[in-house]
Parts: structure tokens; C-alpha cells; sequence
């Protein structure tokens, strides 16, 4: 706004402005056996959405907010509409038939409501008993996560953390990066770069790795001298 006043005329000079040092991100992560052991302790429905964040690393909300229309179980694909998510871009990703068990039991369970009510439920993730209205869109889960942690002893976890773990993941995996972000909808690179934080069970492995390596260049070193 100020740089814009300048060009226009309407301000003399640029004050200057330094800008707070930025703050360390977070380092959280979900190792495979804490999502494992935190997933089996969430309801079926539940269940599907975390494999999403843990997967892809999308946002809970936009996961919540996904239609029956955005999955397509023939060809293993999700996908998120323009608008939908925080920086207005379409998101999408495929999954291996053997992996996507989970979006065909959470659109069974979107269509026995369906057939309970008596009318079309478009969501895919909508609450099914309680309180609320079957059918309705949910909103949010922080209750039944938060009891799912404490039960599978890692209490205080953040759902967040998925998106950090899925950039990992999918880097880990060889996925290039451009679209690892793609899949992760992350808009920057800088951004991306925050989240792909190495964990200590990655340098862990790196460690190993080079040992390994050592060891077989050591031992072809030996079987060369004379």
C-alpha cells in the first residue's frame, strides 16, 4: 500500500520497514506407526479422512468439505475444486486401487445415509449419528482426535502435522518436487521448503545408508590390495 501511495505521488518517501524474524516451523511429524496406531482408534469414516491428510497432506477442512462427486473410484482419483482451498487453487491425487479401500468404505457409508434419510447427501465425509443432523456436512473432529492421541500415546498432536509429513513422504519417495507440490497444494517454494523439514528418523536411515555404502566401498578396497 505504501509502495503504491510512493508511485502515485502521494507519499514523499518509503519509510523503512524491517520485517520480524521469522519464526522456526514447526517440527512435528507422524512416523507410520503413530498414524497407524492414532488411525485405528478414530471411527471408519474418520479413518478415510487422516489416510487423505496423511497421504496427500491436505488441509482437514478441505478434506471435510469434499463431495461425493470429487471421488472417482474406476480410475483411484480426489480431487478438490478451484475455491475450496486456502490459496484458490484445484488440487488433486490418485491412489493405487488397493490403497483407496478407504474412500470406497467412506462413500458406503455416505450412501446408507443417503438411503436412511431419504434424500441426497453430497458430502462424502457427513455425520452419520449424534446430535447433529445425519447427512449434515461435518465440520470438525478435534474431540475424536484428541481422545484417538491420548489413547495411542502421543498425545498433543497436531493434524497439521500431516502436511509436513506428507511433503516428506512424497520427496522421500522420489516424487519431483514440482509436483509433490501439486499433490500438497503448496502455492510457493519457500513455503514448501518450511515443510520439508528432515525428521531424526530420516537422518536415522542417512545415516545407515552411508555406513552401508562405506562399508561396501571398504570391502572392494580390501579385495583390490594385494
Amino acid at each position: 500500500m505504501l509502495r503504491l501511495a510512493y508511485e502515485h505521488g502521494k507519499l514523499a518517501r518509503l519509510p523503512v520497514i524491517r520485517k520480524l524474524k521469522e519464526a522456526a516451523p514447526r517440527e512435528g511429524f507422524f512416523e507410520r506407526a503413530q498414524y497407524e496406531a492414532v488411525r485405528r482408534r478414530l471411527n471408519p469414516d474418520l479413518q478415510a479422512a487422516v489416510a487423505i491428510a496423511y497421504r496427500f497432506g491436505w488441509r482437514v477442512q478441505e478434506i471435510l468439505g469434499l463431495e461425493r462427486r470429487q471421488l472417482d473410484l474406476e480410475a483411484g482419483t480426489l480431487r478438490l475444486d478451484p475455491g475450496t482451498t486456502k490459496n484458490d487453487e484445484a488440487g488433486w491425487s490418485t491412489s493405487r486401487p488397493s490403497s483407496s479401500g478407504s474412500w470406497a468404505s467412506s462413500w458406503s457409508e455416505s450412501e446408507q445415509s443417503s438411503a436412511k434419510t431419504g434424500r441426497i447427501i453430497p458430502f462424502l465425509f457427513p455425520y452419520l449419528s449424534g446430535r447433529r443432523r445425519a447427512g449434515q456436512r461435518r465440520r470438525d473432529f478435534r474431540k475424536a482426535w484428541a481422545k484417538a492421541c491420548e489413547r495411542a500415546q502421543v498425545p498433543g498432536r497436531l493434524r497439521h502435522d500431516f502436511r509436513r509429513t506428507a511433503v516428506r513422504n512424497l520427496v522421500n519417495a522420489g516424487v519431483p518436487e514440482k509436483v509433490a507440490m501439486t499433490i500438497t497444494g503448496h502455492r510457493t517454494r519457500s513455503v514448501f521448503d518450511r515443510y520439508h523439514i528432515v525428521s531424526p528418523a530420516g537422518l536415522q536411515a542417512a545415516t545407515r545408508r552411508l555406513a552401508e555404502a562405506n562399508g561396501h566401498v571398504s570391502g572392494h578396497v580390501r579385495a583390490a590390495a594385494p
